[in-house]
């Protein structure tokens, strides 16, 4: 169990590290949208269609992103999005949940006068962006579903364990902590932050069977071959989806899946030139 909660917090911050020394790609617009009791930061780079960045727990948009951008926002009008309590976005008296969350990305797409975008999102931000297509399917054109569940059975147990071992102290001190120092409204906001967000992660969730099988928009699975999560589930959803049928009989559905070769849920991130030849022709 130790050697567990020790291997999950070295990848973390390995992570962390290797994202921290990313290039900041150049913004072309920031700001704040008042949506929901909150003020929600916003960055929107490039032109095209509209596709949402929908970041990881306890990490912002670009630390999840910063590599991707440039690229993405070749093609696209790009908005990343720091949910609450994390990165440039204050936290708030609401309890943290995928709805919540979900809610405020509609309303920030609301709120910049679009009506329809991509999601890409990652670990928390791809469940988000799946919770997102069901409360607002009008909102959503394409979900790209990165190393993320369903529901929290989808973690395997060794996953669970290590979610279940997370305190604040095992993320102070850290690369992470550096990073919400730097952009953070309220640095000393920190700890609670830490708490609420963990006490998140620990509950169990359910998007439910039922709402994402009438889930219509095309959704792009992509898991590491060793990223925590179970492959049944990963079939599962995508049956859900309208995936798993003998593609020479029938017409291919408009959901694809993805796994790629030697990546954990941490280290998936960082094979940016694998998820964007994968993500970009799948949008376009």
């Amino acid at each position: 169990m130790k050697t567990i909660h020790l291997l999950f917090v070295t990848l973390l911050l390995t992570l962390l590290s290797m994202i921290s020394t990313a290039q900041t790609p150049v913004q072309t617009k920031t700001g704040y949208a008042p949506v929901n009791g909150l003020k929600i930061y916003y960055e929107i780079h490039g032109e095209g269609t509209p596709l949402l960045l929908l970041h990881g727990s306890f990490m912002n948009g670009a630390m999840t992103f910063g590599s991707m951008i440039p690229e993405l926002a070749k093609h696209h009008k790009v908005i990343v999005m720091d949910m609450q309590g994390h990165g440039h976005t204050a936290d708030g008296s609401r309890d943290f949940s995928f709805p919540h969350f979900a809610e405020d990305a509609a309303a920030l797409l609301q709120y910049l006068h679009i009506q329809q975008a991509d999601v890409v999102g990652y670990s928390l931000g791809a469940t988000v962006g799946l919770q997102l297509a069901i409360l607002y399917p009008e909102k959503v054109r394409k979900l790209v579903f990165i190393s993320s569940a369903y529901n929290n059975n989808g973690w395997i147990p060794s996953t669970k364990e290590a979610f279940a071992s997370l305190s604040p102290e095992m993320l102070t001190n850290t690369p992470l902590k550096a990073a919400y120092d730097a952009v953070a409204p309220d640095t000393a906001h920190w700890h609670s932050f830490l708490e609420r967000m963990i006490s998140f992660e620990q509950k169990p969730f359910d998007l439910g069977k039922e709402n994402l099988k009438k889930v219509k928009v095309p959704v792009l699975i992509i898991k590491g071959d060793n990223d925590g999560i179970d492959y049944t589930h990963m079939a599962e959803m995508y049956t859900m989806l309208g995936g798993g049928v003998f593609g020479d009989m029938v017409p291919m559905p408009a959901s694809q899946l993805a796994v790629l070769p030697a990546a954990s849920h941490t280290g998936i991130i960082m094979m940016p030139d694998k998820l964007l030849s994968l993500i970009t022709p799948f949008l376009q």
